[in-house]
């Protein structure tokens, strides 16, 4: 009802100066230097995460770390949608416009989607998660088209793709209060969730950390929260153990 309901309310426009960010400067030839450079973070997050699920599948305590073999797979999406995200971003800050923001946005939608659908695996059940992963990925990516055509018909409706973006994060922190994980650390997601909560209100307020010092802008601190956000569930993956085990 929620997404039929993004279709019909007003459309919420991207802002005229959406792609002048804050920091512009060029160092080393690179234009918008440290929001391309920053992005080097997420994609190392995510390929440190996509080598912890390599080493894991050769590895004889994978069970340790996933009671059923499925239950990976919303995290191989999830850490291939990060490293998608690094190249996309890197893509799009170079000569920032919505073409290049398309790269941008995708992975990141696909990213939320397979973290939800990880969610519903450990909280509600692995067929759930897994019967959920196909609908939602598609879900993911169908709110970033919308809003390209969209753009390139005049009309510049962001509905589809905030409303399945905050309605994901709530999802999962209501999952996540109301049906307890199978595994220990369980309440990691709250960080993970609070770490991306900040990295949103940062790339708000882009100019304003900007003139503080104009260091280091708003855009690129997002970045590095968001690099932390998902080395955090890396460290959750690493560190956890089904329940069975909690002594």
């Amino acid at each position: 009802m929620v997404i039929l309901a993004a279709f019909f309310l007003p459309p919420i426009t991207q802002p005229s100066d959406y792609h002048q960010f804050a920091d512009q400067r060029i160092f080393f030839s690179i234009p918008d230097f440290f929001n391309v450079i920053s992005n080097l973070a997420i994609f190392i997050s995510g390929l440190t995460g996509l080598w912890f699920l390599v080493r894991l599948s050769r590895s004889s305590v994978r069970n340790q770390v996933f009671i059923e073999t499925a239950e990976c797979w919303p995290y191989w999406i999830l850490f291939l949608s990060v490293v998608m995200a690094g190249v996309g971003s890197i893509y799009y800050h170079w000569s920032p416009d919505n073409d290049g923001l398309v790269w941008d946005r995708i992975p990141i939608a696909l990213g939320i989607m397979a973290l939800l659908s990880a969610v519903l695996t450990e909280r509600i059940g692995a067929q759930v998660g897994m019967w959920s992963l196909p609908f939602l990925t598609v879900l993911g990516v169908a709110s970033v088209v919308y809003w390209y055509w969209t753009e390139r018909v005049g009309v510049g409706s962001l509905n589809f793709y905030v409303v399945s973006q905050f309605y994901s994060i709530l999802l999962i922190l209501l999952l996540s209060m109301l049906f307890p994980s199978r595994y220990t650390r369980g309440t990691d997601i709250y960080q993970v969730v609070a770490l991306y909560a900040v990295a949103k209100l940062t790339e708000v307020l882009d100019a304003e950390i900007y003139s503080w010092g104009q260091i280091i802008s708003g855009h690129t601190i997002k970045h590095l929260l968001v690099a932390l956000a998902v080395y955090w569930i890396v460290r959750t993956l690493q560190k956890r153990r089904p329940l069975q085990e909690r002594i």
